[in-house]
């Protein structure tokens, strides 16, 4: 695909009523996440007036249930060009170098600045040094943790904290729903909803010049998962429906140790943690058979993908539900000292992992896709931007190095905050004046109702048995046909209702969720099916190598504005330059501080996405 191609304007919107209330900010994030907070402290810490807007709780995202920790070339002898190594590896050929060189070579000082913010990871208590861990597809030690196995959840205290006492604006239990543009074709702000009473409540708009997109992942598209309930894809399909272009959705991760709680679980299932085997713990089956040993020269702790399809093979040759983690022999002091947090979630559902083995099995855990973005976090629509688990920077390729996540957030959330806060953006009651839903079908700020069906909210669970059943761990042409065809009759069916009867289902959080679900789900199917090959994650039995002159290139997804899907192959591996003319920012309003800003418009090229 040329560079100089644009994607098309998509003409579809949530069904919603329009906005009761309106608040203005400089910068809008969505999301309260490691990558959405620190967007957030920086651009606030240069005088901008920032609004974070969150789906439930400020520290109720994915970052809380991270247990491993942060991956950052900080230990003796380790260097960000070893890091850099096993990222691409782990990759299979489809990371962007620069971009994996970025998060390595800036990753050890972000971390070090969250530290500063009041982070405290664990230490040596005689040295004061902070301690390291390893995980799969790391030659070495270089994981920082927290409270053993709880280091989101000290990640997101301490940037929690720093928010609230910077008194940046917070508005909690609110459900993104639209982007707003303004008339030139740039973001200037979002619609959203809030979940209860309050201040605000209800539809209503957060009017900005620079709208940041940090909503997570989108595990609640599959029946099993270790995301939250609240990982239902909102900022991927936001972004589809305001015409940007995503990337690498067939690429979703599934983690290959959770916590097996039978067939029939379904919903957020419990992780045990990729440090478990980082220290010692042993993957076997019922026989006790180390079965990874051979199979990679790591073993257990070869790249995820690779441990997941190790054990789904033996799963498929024993006829077996689930295999085992033994850590019986790091004996009970260990387990309490190192991973508390997984030792009570074990002995919550009747296993004792220091006296018995721990039942396994992959479910899905992270999208290496998502939304496409440049080295500065720049999407494909002017003023949009996205990082963290919503973002498809290039670091990830087809399968993502364990520990990377929350580092990516940090990293690029920086560089976000640098290029609004250094280059200037709209800001708030002049930029978005004449701002209008991205389907620019109305007039001002106003939401227009949606031309498209919404799902009732027990769709959901059709969706996730789909989606489990056809895209799950391993793949075929016949199993993806099939999903997409499901797919389609749910979203045909829901089409035809409102079309013949004028009938779809009331608006609210549920079924806005349900709906977001089916357009992510879409997309990602329509990927996984257009990829034949087996590449990192994506599993393909009927395609079991790997192709790299046919299919070492990205697959790009936009939304058409009949509500169908576009999905194009990028000519390499490198993504198309992201080229666009950006007006000029505005002056601030009165006795409100402006940004530096260029006097003439300025085009941005970067050859990375």
């Amino acid at each position: 695909m040329s560079s100089e191609k644009k994607p098309a304007a998509a003409g579809v919107a949530l069904r919603a009523p329009a906005p009761g209330w309106a608040v203005e900010a400089d910068v809008v994030v969505v999301g309260s996440g490691v990558a959405g907070l620190t967007v957030a402290l920086r651009c606030a810490a240069e005088g901008a007036k920032v609004t974070v807007v969150t789906k439930a709780r400020l520290d109720d995202g994915s970052t809380r249930w991270a247990q491993g920790g942060i991956a950052a070339a900080l230990g003796e002898g380790d260097t960000p060009e070893q890091h850099l190594d096993d990222t691409l590896v782990a990759g299979a050929g489809l990371c962007d170098e620069a971009a994996v060189r970025t998060l390595a070579t800036e990753g050890p000082d972000a971390v070090r600045r969250l530290i500063g913010t009041g982070a405290r990871f664990d230490a040596d208590d005689d040295t004061g040094e902070i301690l390291l861990t390893r995980e799969g597809g790391h030659h070495r030690r270089r994981i920082v943790h927290a409270g053993g196995d709880a280091t989101g959840a000290e990640v997101s205290r301490a940037l929690v904290e720093a928010v609230r006492a910077a008194g940046i604006e917070t508005v909690e239990n609110a459900l993104v729903l639209d982007l707003l543009k303004d008339a030139s074709g740039r973001a200037a702000g979002v619609t959203l909803h809030v979940m209860g009473e309050g201040r605000h409540d209800g539809v209503g708009a957060v009017r900005a010049g620079a709208v940041v997109l940090a909503t997570g992942g989108m595990g609640q598209v599959f029946s099993a998962t270790t995301n939250p309930a609240v990982s239902t894809g909102d900022g991927v399909a936001l972004a589809l429906r305001a015409g940007a272009e995503v990337s690498d959705l067939e690429f979703v991760q599934f983690h290959p140790t959770v916590l097996w709680l039978g067939p029939e679980a379904e919903g957020q299932q419990p992780l045990v943690s990729e440090a478990v085997r980082g220290e010692g713990a042993y993957l076997v089956d019922a026989d006790g058979v180390r079965f990874m040993k051979g199979q990679h020269e790591l073993a257990e702790l070869a790249p995820r993908d690779i441990v997941a399809k190790g054990i789904l093979r033996r799963m498929l040759e024993q006829g077996a539900e689930h295999m085992y983690l033994d850590a019986r022999h790091f004996g009970a002091q260990m387990w309490e000292h190192r991973f508390p947090t997984i030792l009570a979630a074990c002995r919550a559902h009747g296993i004792d992992p220091v006296t018995e083995p721990i039942p396994v099995a992959p479910a899905a855990h992270y999208a290496s896709g998502g939304v496409r973005t440049d080295l500065s976090g720049r999407t494909t629509v002017p003023g949009l931007y996205a990082c963290g688990e919503v973002a498809c920077t290039g670091v990830h390729g087809a399968n993502r190095l364990a520990s990377n996540s929350l580092l990516e957030g940090l990293v690029f959330a920086e560089r976000i905050a640098a290029d609004i806060t250094a280059a200037g953006t709209p800001t708030a009651g002049t930029a978005t004046a004449d701002a209008t839903p991205a389907h620019n079908t109305t007039p001002d700020v106003t939401a227009a109702a949606g031309d498209g069906p919404l799902l009732p909210p027990e769709a959901r669970y059709t969706i996730q048995r789909i989606m489990t059943a056809g895209a799950g761990v391993l793949r075929s042409a016949e199993s993806l046909a099939r999903a997409a065809a499901q797919l389609e009759r749910v979203h045909g069916e829901a089409a035809e209702r409102l079309r013949r009867d004028g009938k779809t289902a009331e608006p609210g959080v549920e079924s806005w969720e349900a709906t977001n679900l089916l357009l992510v789900a879409r997309a990602l199917v329509a990927a996984a099916l257009r990829r034949e090959e087996t590449r990192g994650c994506h599993w393909r039995e009927d395609r079991p190598d790997r192709d790299d002159r046919a299919w070492r290139r990205h697959l790009l997804v936009t939304l058409r504005p009949d509500d169908t899907l576009d999905v194009r192959t990028t000519e390499s591996e490198a993504f198309p330059a992201t080229r666009r003319t950006i007006p000029p920012a505005r002056s601030a309003r009165p006795g409100h501080q402006a940004f530096p800003s260029p006097t003439t418009p300025r085009t941005e090229t970067e050859s990375h996405p």
